[in-house]
């Protein structure tokens, strides 16, 4: 037994690629946690359109950066005050090459840069949200449930609307699934826009309560929970020019359908949707008549016996009204680009055991990043459409997020790596030039900050590496015996180790590693960026394979001389919250501490849309719904287990945890329970810091 646990402990070290040595300083305290002045310094830059010029917002001036790194402020905080007789200015974004949006208290202008004059300005109507501004002047927004648009002049005049509650024009549908993050499609031309219409008539409701009046009152949300009824989403077409609105007639699958990732055709003469039924196993990308909203013709189809999941719009080759970039992960395994054309054909562009993601093309090439260095690095490449060759444009080590001209020629290049806190370079597409705008300090240099290694562990079915990071107590003592925390979300969607700045560390960590503990924190089956196979193999089984790759990391830790094996606890929060008591409940002699945030208890509790994704119809997957149901393991709970919940969440409701609760009074199980009476499902704020103290103590208490 112990040349295995030497082994383990050979092995772990051999499969550390990253380390961040510890350095001397002050400790952390909570409220440097949340402290934003310890975050990497960083600059936010925006394109202008249709060129290849860099500007950047400082200090109230907007300052132009120049293809060779050079900046000049084109519009000062001065002459800002000037325009707008405002000293408190934002600059919301670009309109086109030379008029930008800023806004001064309600007050947005649109201000040409050329001669620094007011193009137009208008009043922020009241409740409005989900601004879309148009070149053309006709700039949409969403008041209430109803959809309008202003003119140049403030006028404001109605686009959809409603008196029914149940009916939402221009809003997200779907509760932000499929890669859906509005409701609000302007046409390339400007001349018309798509819209989502929403229709919650037959969901059911889930009551959350107010204490902000002195009786207190009722919320109700609307929640479709899985295998119940859900929203009906329609896509509505409006014309500027005559004030007419047609509907796509989109009915492939019948009430329960999804219309997701809206696109247009260059010429906005066409409108396409990718139309998903309601088991998340059938996709048809189907082209509408923008005029009339007919159906012209399903394009492509994808089929998943598990699901599929479409994530992005399509993207048409730059000067071509007939091809354009797809992509998805259920023709090869990964999320790979794909070439196709009206008529329905499909080639395969990036040919790479690896996911993707696009990025731009100019006509030539197509830009996209990719995680075929490492699942925990990110670069960027080009690939030729007719030649197929792919040239790789970042070769430092770490995660690159790119941001492309839109004239694909250069491209800002922001990265970081374990002991990289953050570099902004602007980059030449050829290679040829490349000039640093920023390279960050150390920001916790004068903190004493512990050993951190990133490295690898094979998953329980011996198939893949899992990532990790792995935090040592301070003035760390191989001779002495460590407690141990494992923070954990395990979920879909979410990439927890990275090789960025400290692999992603979230500063509550450290405070723990600084406090004596040893603090774990690995990604598993089920998570992104590792392909198909990878991802969907929770599928019908949430938590069974995560759990079984967290306990690997379990394991190896449990080997090695310097970990205490009958102290370890485990935290996570939503879907980690899920996993936190999963492993509690089914690791009893295991873990003797858990701090379970907002979880998940019964998928069936859980939202239609990504319920139903991964765990199926409750009806058709009745075994997997027992199965991974935390209800029945209530009994089974040994150690000490405090649960924390938002009483206005919105996304996991209460009927998860008082549930979990209750089971636990009726096998006579003590748990702690804590609920943050005015905050929803992320605890912010002040709530924030007052969470993180308890799950702090709670640990202290408990585990020390």
């Amino acid at each position: 037994m112990l040349c295995a646990m030497l082994s383990l402990s050979l092995q772990a070290e051999e499969n550390t690629i990253g380390k961040y040595l510890p350095t001397e300083g002050r400790d952390l305290t909570m409220a440097d946690v949340f402290d934003n002045a310890l975050n990497p310094e960083n600059r936010e830059f925006a394109w202008i359109p249709d060129g290849r010029t860099a500007t950047c917002f400082e200090n109230g001036s907007l300052v132009q950066i120049r293809p060779d790194g050079t900046e000049e402020a084109v519009l000062t905080a001065e002459e800002l005050r000037k325009i707008t007789g405002n000293t408190d200015v934002s600059f919301v974004r670009w309109l086109d090459a030379d008029r930008a949006v800023f806004k001064a208290g309600k007050t947005f202008y649109i201000i040409c840069i050329g001669d620094k004059t007011v193009a137009d300005s208008f009043e922020e109507p009241e409740n409005a949200a989900n601004f879309t501004f148009n070149p053309l002047g006709f700039h949409v927004f969403t008041a209430d449930n109803n959809l309008y648009f202003c003119d140049s002049k403030g006028n404001v005049y109605p686009i959809a609307e409603s008196s029914d509650r149940n009916i939402i024009y221009g809003q997200y549908v779907s509760r932000n699934e499929f890669g859906i993050t509005g409701g609000i499609f302007l046409s390339p031309d400007g001349k018309k826009i798509a819209f989502y219409r929403k229709d919650e008539s037959a969901v059911g409701t889930f009551p959350l309560l107010d204490i902000n009046s002195r009786t207190g009152s009722l919320l109700e949300i609307k929640y479709p929970m899985a295998g119940m009824a859900s929203e009906n989403v329609r896509l509505g077409i409006y014309d500027f020019a005559s004030g007419i609105t047609v509907y796509a007639e989109a009915d492939d699958f019948g009430h329960d359908q999804y219309l997701t990732n809206v696109s247009w055709s260059p010429d906005g003469k066409h409108v396409f949707i990718q139309v998903l039924d309601r088991n998340q196993k059938n996709m048809h990308l189907n082209m509408y008549d923008a005029s009339t909203g007919g159906f012209v013709r399903t394009l492509l189809t994808e089929h998943d016996d598990r699901y599929v999941e479409p994530l992005d719009p399509i993207h048409f080759v730059k000067g071509s009204d007939d091809r354009f970039i797809y992509r998805i992960n259920t023709r090869d395994g990964y999320r790979n680009l794909y070439l196709c054309d009206l008529d329905g054909n499909v080639e395969r562009l990036t040919r790479v055991d690896a996911d993707v993601e696009y990025v731009g093309n100019d006509g030539k090439k197509v830009f996209y990043t990719s995680a075929e260095v490492s699942p925990v690095e990110n670069h960027f490449f080009s690939i030729g459409l007719k030649s197929g060759k792919t040239v790789r444009l970042t070769e430092t080590e770490g995660w690159h997020n790119i941001s492309l001209s839109p004239d694909c020629s250069r491209f800002l290049d922001n990265y970081s790596s374990i002991n990289v806190p953050k570099v902004i370079d602007i980059a030449d597409i050829s290679g040829k030039e490349r000039v640093n705008l920023l390279t960050a300090a150390n920001p916790v240099k004068d903190f004493a900050f512990c050993e951190l290694s990133l490295g690898t562990i094979r998953s329980a079915d011996g198939k893949y590496d899992n990532y990790y990071r792995l935090i040592k107590p301070k003035d760390f003592d191989p001779s002495k015996k460590y407690p141990v925390i494992l923070y954990v979300y395990g979920g879909p969607h979410m990439q927890l180790v990275k090789n960025t700045w400290l692999a992603e560390l979230r500063r509550w960590e450290m405070l723990m590693a600084q406090k004596g503990y040893i603090v774990y924190v690995q990604d598993n089956r089920g998570t992104i960026n590792r392909g198909a196979e990878y991802e969907k193999t929770i599928y019908g089984r949430c938590g069974q394979a995560e759990m079984s790759d967290q306990m690997e990391g379990i394991k190896m830790l449990m080997s090695l001389p310097y970990v205490d094996k009958d102290r370890i606890g485990v935290h996570g929060w939503s879907y980690g919250g899920f996993m936190t008591i999963s492993l509690i409940t089914n690791y009893p002699d295991i873990f003797k501490v858990a701090v379970a945030g907002g979880p998940v208890i019964d998928w069936k509790w859980y939202e239609v849309m990504y319920g139903e994704r991964y765990m199926g119809n409750p009806e058709t997957n009745a075994e997997g719904y027992a199965l991974t149901s935390l209800i029945p393991k209530a009994k089974d709970l040994k150690g000490k287990l405090l649960i924390c919940q938002g009483a206005v969440d919105n996304v996991v409701v209460w009927q998860h945890s008082l549930n979990f609760v209750n089971e636990c009074i009726r096998n006579n199980v003590q748990v702690d329970y804590f609920p943050y009476p005015c905050a929803q499902h992320n605890v912010a704020g002040k709530d924030r810091i007052h969470l993180m103290d308890k799950v702090t103590m709670y640990f202290e208490d408990y585990l020390k």
